[in-house]
């Protein structure tokens, strides 16, 4: 009997290999995201690395060269100079003037463009259906013209002879002071008439964005707040303004690389009757500078390049920080 229970009784069969832990499992399944990650990413870094890496390393080992058009032609290896291009770059050209120039060109572009921006988003949703289509089409007309379109078009509106402002003072006035008034000769009214044009079309984009994100507010919260006898200006700051401080983040910095990046309106102002010398900033004073000089323009677009890199740092190190939460 003991024989048959035992031939009866079921074998029990040792895994061959036990199974691994949850944590090995977790490792593997981490990894190989991973490495679908960086495979879908890998086009996208190559073409990176050869369109901006490559130039960018170039630009920075130029600047500390005296690389001349004439080493490019004659096959011949520049000398190093070390910090000699920055050195006389700040000590020894016109940069500083540009540089604060268009820093403060920056400065007023972008508070007029955000203020104006996050005003005309608020106002849309007070607006009937209607009249939101009305402001949106504008608005779109606006911000799809393109900038050297739109300069032609505000250069003849401001026209030294032909110009619809200059009328309009003469009729205003009723006299002929501004007959033959040139707004571009003189440097104030030059970046006036800059300033409009830039921030023409840079409105639209921070209206969109913003009345975008403004229909992300709860309504709930805004009527709790309204019965709590928050008045307009306090809802905004206290209930909007935290709901939109992410968007309007993102679209600030963005306006300030733009508007310290400005090139096409300024350059076609300037062919129009403004006097480049007193109106570069720092896109067209790059520009105008020697074909041969490549140090020397390459010792500004490094400049360029780290000054944007700062302004842009707060952004991306609170979007770092976000992320890790």
């Amino acid at each position: 009997m003991s024989d048959t229970a035992t031939a009866t009784r079921p074998s029990v069969q040792t895994p061959r290999a036990a199974s691994r832990p949850p944590v090995s499992r977790e490792r593997a399944r981490k990894r190989r995201d991973a490495r679908s990650a960086w495979t879908l990413l890998a086009p996208s870094v190559i073409i990176l690395a050869v369109m901006v890496g490559y130039p960018a390393v170039l630009m920075v080992i130029q600047s500390f060269t005296d690389y001349t058009v004439r080493n490019k032609v004659q096959g011949t290896m520049p000398d190093f100079v070390g910090f000699e291009n920055y050195v006389d770059l700040f000590t020894q050209s016109d940069f500083p003037v540009v540089l604060v120039r268009s820093l403060g060109l920056m400065v007023v572009m972008t508070v007029f463009i955000m203020v104006l921006g996050v005003v005309i988003a608020v106002l849309m949703t007070k607006l009937g259906r209607a009249w939101r289509v009305l402001v949106s089409v504008g608005l779109l007309l606006a911000w799809a013209m393109p900038p050297l379109t739109a300069t032609v078009v505000w250069g003849w509106i401001f026209d030294t002879q032909y110009g619809l402002v200059n009328w309009a003072l003469n009729t205003i006035t009723g006299t002929d002071d501004w007959t033959n008034h040139s707004w571009l000769l003189n440097p104030l009214s030059f970046f006036f008439v800059l300033t409009i044009i830039v921030v023409w079309q840079g409105v639209p984009f921070v209206a969109f964005t913003t009345y975008a994100a403004l229909g992300q507010v709860p309504a709930e919260v805004l009527e709790a707040s309204a019965l709590d006898g928050a008045n307009g200006w306090k809802r905004f700051w206290g209930v909007v303004f935290p709901y939109l401080r992410s968007v309007l983040t993102v679209v600030l910095v963005l306006q300030i690389i733009w508007n310290l990046r400005i090139f096409t309106q300024v350059y076609a102002l300037q062919s129009r009757g403004g006097i480049a010398s007193e109106t570069n900033v720092l896109g067209t004073y790059l520009f105008r500078q020697g074909v041969g000089e490549i140090a020397f323009t390459a010792t500004i677009g490094v400049i360029m390049v780290a000054l944007l890199l700062i302004l842009s740092w707060g952004y991306v190190r609170t979007t770092l920080k976000e992320e890790e939460l």
